[in-house]
């Protein structure tokens, strides 16, 4: 009984060996440019509430970067 045993698990072993060999192969498609990853990106802190967020998101003017709008008006925080 233990010899059956045996048998059926090295036939099942090298049919998904083959089942997968052929059809991995062909079904591989060529890497995407959407799959890279992202170039890191700058990070600034907010003058008014210290948050950090991304350089493109921020509002720069002359004294700092701000998170919004309503921080831009209010100014830096006093320290």
């Amino acid at each position: 009984m233990k010899y059956l045993v045996v048998i059926l698990v090295v036939v099942v072993m090298l049919w998904l060996m083959l089942r997968g060999g052929a059809r991995g192969r062909a079904a591989k498609a060529p890497p995407r440019a959407a799959d890279k990853t992202p170039a890191a990106e700058g990070m600034v802190q907010c003058a008014h509430c210290g948050v950090h967020l991304p350089r493109r998101e921020a509002l720069l003017v002359g004294e700092g970067a701000f998170c919004s709008d309503a921080h831009r008006s209010a100014g830096p925080r006093p320290s």
